[in-house]
């Protein structure tokens, strides 16, 4: 029998009761780091979803990049997202969280006046939220040997704590010109040591984030979110961006994972990466994947009719219709997004939109 986007499936070992993902979704409703009774009501609206994927996640306190979002390393985090993943698994849902680390998106003000982490001493050259208006991102330090060892440990304890907090597994962000994508790129990444210079180095960072996340979870509970051809926050493309991401995917073929997230687009720029490069690093990838490019409902249907995505990942159209797969099969309206209220404040425009 045909898959279609409404039918059960499989994301690794997480079972899930149609192809509809909800995808990573900054909403800043976190002031103090811990997930709020408000925050509970939002995931559990959403849990018709075949799987929802949290916002971005701080492993730590200095991975954090932006103001009023949460962390999963703290006991009071783990009881507050212990909430959220119950609200979600009584309504019949799946949910993981992303696993968060900024690297030199953030500044001083964000993580307690510690200075941001990176491969490399290069500034992102962009504006980050600080609770009080947007300040441009700080100079980063370059990380040492003794640095990654320990963000490597907070991977681990992170994972650690989302397993305590009862989600279904993890997704790693390694997407968007965040930590893991800086490491990959010859934009960001100028070290000399075995982290950086060839291909395999540059790689080996994402490799030793997924076998630490892994260790913890076991096989078929981590995903991972890529963004080959984004220049998001500044990353710039790498000087042979099909090289890389084929040995990305290599390296991840070689693990058991539940899926593989890719932001198939650019974001906030032009499409002028080569005919066709997309696709060949598409049909690379042996785990379960989730395509994530504004697909439309007739895009969604044919891309898992066909087979070329078990799942399709979907972002603002989560955020303005709670019940977003039942108006898709019905092929109903849409709410229209409040693209105002997206970061902050309160219930209005958040847990407010109508259900059908």
């Amino acid at each position: 029998m045909t898959d279609t986007l409404f039918s059960p499936g499989r994301l690794g070992a997480i079972e899930i009761s149609n192809r509809l993902v909800m995808a990573p979704l900054t909403r800043n409703r976190a002031p103090a780091r811990v997930p709020t009774d408000l925050m509970v009501e939002y995931y559990r609206q959403r849990a018709s979803a075949g799987l929802i994927v949290t916002e971005g996640t701080q492993i730590s306190p200095v991975a954090q990049g932006y103001a009023w979002t949460p962390g999963i390393y703290s006991d009071e985090q783990i009881a507050g997202w212990r909430r959220i993943t119950e609200a979600v698994h009584a309504e019949g849902g799946k949910i993981v969280p992303q696993l968060w680390h900024v690297g030199r998106v953030s500044h001083p003000t964000i993580i307690d006046g510690a200075t941001p982490l990176a491969p490399s001493a290069l500034s992102a050259a962009a504006k980050t939220f600080d609770g009080t208006g947007f300040v441009e991102t700080a100079l980063p330090r370059a990380m040492t040997e003794e640095d990654i060892a320990q963000t490597l440990a907070d991977y681990a304890h992170a994972a650690a704590c989302a397993k305590e907090a009862g989600f279904d597994g993890v997704e790693i962000h390694g997407a968007n010109g965040y930590l893991i994508d800086q490491f990959l790129r010859d934009t960001s990444n100028q070290r000399t040591d075995g982290y950086g210079g060839s291909i395999a180095n540059r790689v080996r960072f994402l490799t030793e984030v997924v076998d630490a996340v892994t260790g913890v979870w076991g096989p078929g509970r981590v995903g991972i979110r890529i963004s080959p051809f984004s220049n998001a926050n500044n990353v710039g493309l790498d000087s042979d961006t099909p090289a890389l991401f084929s040995a990305v995917i290599a390296a991840l073929n070689a693990r058991d994972l539940a899926f593989v997230h890719m932001v198939e687009g650019q974001t906030g720029g032009p499409r002028d990466w080569p005919a066709g490069a997309l696709e060949a690093l598409r049909e690379q990838i042996a785990a379960p994947y989730v395509a994530n490019n504004g697909y439309s409902r007739e895009m969604a249907l044919e891309t898992v009719a066909t087979g070329k995505a078990t799942a399709v990942a979907f972002g603002r159209a989560f955020i303005a219709n709670p019940d977003l797969p039942v108006r898709l099969e019905r092929d109903a309206p849409l709410n229209p997004l409040r693209a105002k209220l997206l970061y902050g404040g309160g219930a209005e425009g958040y847990t407010d939109y109508p259900f059908l």
